[in-house]
């Protein structure tokens, strides 16, 4: 089964651009050129990760996608694009997993998507093995199944398990080098 991402800009070029490179690169890619049809797809579809631009109808267009994909039953990883970097700390506290700077070249692209998916998998996982969040994995499972039949989502998980999925994934401390 083709990964579901929901790709959102208000530049079409850019819009039909990254959708033909994700395409070719095995994704099932819905497009989105508002913040509001974004927000309509994410109640109305089920998508494993959600890419979208931080300026469109309005400076907070992309903090209220990330909002909206942040509370979606099914948990998406999400990515912020843009042409106008913000600090970490800025992306991270809006609820994005990546920030993706746009131009960037295909290849590097994919990879980074590519794997955003596997670490956003990887938490979901230890979430569910940890028993917060309980059910993220099968509600994913089961919203992807109902998807593929063409029949609705599954209901919300539980308000626990949400907010478990949008903590942020802990990063081991880098290890020092011994001099000798």
């Amino acid at each position: 089964m083709k990964r579901r991402v929901l790709l959102v800009d208000d530049e079409v070029a850019v819009l039909l651009t990254m959708k033909a490179v994700l395409e070719i690169s095995g994704f099932d890619v819905d497009t989105a050129a508002s913040a509001r049809d974004a927000k309509l797809k994410l109640k109305k579809n089920i998508y494993e990760m959600v890419i979208t631009d931080m300026r469109m109808e309005s400076e907070q267009s992309g903090r209220e996608v990330i909002v909206d994909a942040r509370t979606a039953p099914y948990h998406p990883a999400v990515a912020l694009l843009t042409a106008f970097p913000v600090a970490d700390e800025d992306w991270q506290d809006m609820g994005a997993d990546k920030m993706l700077v746009k131009p960037m070249q295909t290849r590097l692209l994919i990879q980074q998507i590519e794997k955003l998916l596997e670490t956003h998998q990887a938490k979901l996982k230890r979430l569910e093995s940890e028993g917060v969040g309980a059910g993220l994995a099968a509600g994913f499972a089961a919203g992807m199944a109902a998807a593929s039949l063409g029949r609705p989502k599954p209901a919300p998980v539980k308000a626990a398990a949400k907010k478990a999925a949008k903590a942020p994934v802990k990063k081991s401390p880098a290890k020092k080098s011994a001099k000798k």
